[in-house]
């Protein structure tokens, strides 16, 4: 859908962008993270030409970016925005119309979103009137309100209690039903995990992963096994050998266990259930593939190791 090639930024003396690409495919959420300051935000401003690149291209379906394109694009802004003496209804109608539909379609898509978000009641209230949750609400239903095949989400979750938080995640699963293309900046990984195909981790100005995120975390696995069994803990211990190291273990209840144990060397998942099966009572063995979180930490640390 949108091809980012070789994208540089600078501000005066400051490289903010070094040699950015990547392909963001149709139909898919896309997660643009990184730490604060990593240059996700001016990647973005990129995408929306309210910046320019220094050098490098962005395509679109194979053709350069236009502001025709921009137009047909949902974006909200990490730095939210609303006109505060105008009321909710009139403020995204406005806003609709900017984005090329007429008045009618605008009226009947505004009315559709506050419907499907229960704020009906809150049409005629002016902006200023409305609790930061509401308004963050009203600042989602701006960036889509006009059916965009492309949604740029800044940090959307940013200022949602987890109730609307799940309200807007529900709606990003929808989208990509439709075949939406969805591109997601966020500092939650948990939410990333949970939602996104493929990402981008971008540190200071620089891409260090593109992947898809199921891919990324089974490439960063450590080797570790989650076990539930009934058994004495030091029986469990024995039964492991040299082949495992025990990271932690818990009591459940009596007799009832809970540990984490990492492999040595080359040791599977059927090693697991033969060093263990003999001595124990086992109701789980489970690999634990690393969270978007903790690949997220370990290749930004494995970047500075290499400064």
């Amino acid at each position: 859908m949108i091809e980012l090639v070789d994208i540089q930024k600078s501000f005066q003396n400051k490289l903010a962008l070094d040699g950015v690409s990547f392909t963001i495919p149709k139909g898919k959420v896309f997660g643009l993270i990184g730490p604060n300051g990593a240059g996700k935000t001016t990647l973005i401003r990129i995408l929306n030409q309210i910046l320019s690149p220094s050098s490098g291209s962005v395509m679109v379906q194979g053709m350069p970016l236009t502001a025709s394109h921009v137009r047909s694009f949902g974006y909200l802004p990490e730095e939210r925005g609303l006109y505060r003496e105008m009321t909710v209804k009139n403020h995204l109608i406005f806003l609709a119309k900017l984005r090329g539909l007429s008045g009618k379609e605008a009226q009947a898509n505004v009315i559709h979103w506050l419907k499907k978000f229960g704020i009906s009641d809150w049409e005629n209230k002016r902006i200023d009137a409305l609790s930061k949750g509401m308004a963050q609400k009203i600042q989602f239903i701006a960036a889509v309100v006009h059916g965009p095949e492309v949604i740029i989400l800044d940090e959307p979750l940013s200022g949602f209690d987890p109730l609307n938080i799940q309200l807007i995640l529900d709606e990003i699963k929808t989208f990509v039903q439709q075949d939406k293309t969805v591109v997601f900046s966020t500092h939650n990984m948990q939410s990333v995990d949970e939602l996104c195909d493929e990402v981008a981790l971008i540190h200071q100005g620089k891409l260090l992963a593109n992947d898809k995120v199921a891919d990324l975390r089974s490439k960063h696995r450590n080797g570790d096994y989650k076990i539930r069994f009934r058994g004495n803990a030091v029986a469990f211990a024995n039964a492991l050998w040299t082949g495992f190291e025990i990271i932690e273990t818990k009591e459940l209840s009596e007799n009832y266990r809970e540990a984490v144990i990492r492999k040595r060397a080359d040791q599977s998942f059927n090693d697991v259930f033969t060093f263990l099966s003999g001595s124990l009572s086992l109701e789980l063995i489970e690999e634990q593939i690393p969270s978007m979180q903790d690949v997220f930490v370990k290749l930004i640390a494995a970047h500075h190791h290499e400064e």
